[in-house]
């Protein structure tokens, strides 16, 4: 390999999606990265996206780009029903992966995805980079060097800013369940994610889903749609630990609280709050207290935790998994949350629907 891993991203559009805000910023904050290619469904579309961001070569189709000699790195960032057959003739061509998350729509998609690498020996990657935040990484050392002593609780509240009572035409394919993108799947799933590297893995779930929405409108001109992705998302967990936890989700945005992680322990307390549900986004702040304290103070986050520059809050986070991947990829760790990590992530989501279908509780 070259000095620079060769990337090629399938999915730009200029200046809305979400390869044009967050992965190429971040890939060329990083002094280990050459965007090479990018491909998206049409020329025209594909030849502007590569001038705007002065990327070399541009395709209407998947397979020229994952065929190019250039290319090192394959970035899927297209919708969920998409990453299969994308994913697949990347790992088929020989070519290391970074696919966002969720990694397949459903359980039975990842666990084809991860096998699939596993077996042709690509280093395999999901973007599932609310672990990589800093002020995860930091939590994550707090609770192991004890600072709330033995976890008893964990509260989880969060506001999921779509899946509300409007949406844009590019969301607008989340509020359709079928297509795997829900509420479910991306906010719930990127921030327990988080939760459950910092805390350990929860083994028992029981859970309700809910649709207090059916009816929706397309903005911006109010176009009728219909909600079939659940807007309220209530777990009961357990953690292998014993540690038990109280989680709900609720669609669009509230006028009070809109993202909240209280943990509890025998030793102290620690609180994380932001503006949205997303972890994996968004920007939020920590605050801590134990033994004689009365009550949670800020912390600062350390800045070892942060092995990035400084970007915008959606890069930042994509540029902190990023630099994992780099060490991935050249020396053959598993820094980078993998297609393994995503499909321990998928087994959990799986366990929540099934437990809120046969309203019962389930082991993960």
């Amino acid at each position: 390999m070259a000095d620079k891993i060769g990337v090629g991203i399938i999915g730009v559009a200029p200046g809305r999606s979400w390869a044009a805000i967050s992965h190429i910023p971040a890939l060329r904050a990083l002094p280990d990265y050459d965007i090479v290619a990018l491909s998206t469904t049409r020329m025209e579309s594909a030849q502007a996206a590569a001038e705007e961001f002065g990327v070399a070569s541009a395709y209407d189709n998947h397979d020229d780009l994952v065929n190019d000699p250039a290319v090192d790195l394959v970035v899927v960032t297209v919708k969920v029903p998409h990453h299969l057959e994308l994913v697949t003739a990347a790992i088929e061509a020989g070519k290391h992966v970074y696919c966002e998350w969720p990694l397949g729509n459903g359980l039975e998609e990842a666990e084809r995805m991860a096998e699939l690498a596993r077996k042709k020996g690509v280093t395999a990657a999901v973007g599932m980079q609310a672990r990589s935040a800093p002020i995860f990484r930091y939590l994550k050392d707090l609770v192991d060097e004890g600072y709330v002593g033995e976890v008893l609780s964990v509260t989880l509240i969060g506001s999921g800013m779509n899946w509300g009572p409007a949406v844009d035409q590019p969301n607008a394919y989340t509020f359709d369940k079928a297509n795997g993108a829900t509420m479910l799947s991306i906010p719930v799933g990127h921030t327990l994610d988080a939760v459950c590297y910092c805390l350990g893995e929860i083994s028992e779930v029981g859970a309700l889903l809910a649709n207090r929405r059916t009816d929706a409108v397309l903005v911006p001109d109010n176009t009728p749609l219909k909600l079939t992705a659940e807007d309220q998302v209530i777990v009961n967990a357990t953690f292998a630990s014993g540690a038990v936890g109280a989680i709900h989700y609720r669609g669009g945005v509230s006028r009070g609280t809109n993202m909240l992680l209280e943990i509890n322990g025998t030793e102290g307390d620690i609180v994380i709050s932001g503006i949205a549900g997303h972890a994996q986004m968004f920007p939020m702040t920590i605050s801590g207290g134990r033994g004689e304290d009365q009550a949670v103070a800020p912390l600062e986050v350390p800045d070892k935790y942060r092995w990035t520059p400084k970007l915008e809050d959606f890069a930042q986070n994509v540029a902190q998994a990023y630099a994992l991947l780099a060490s991935d990829i050249r020396e053959g760790t598993s820094e980078c949350p993998t297609f393994d990590d995503a499909v321990i992530r998928h087994k959990l989501l799986d366990a929540i629907e099934k437990s809120a279908a046969a309203g019962e509780r389930r082991t993960v």
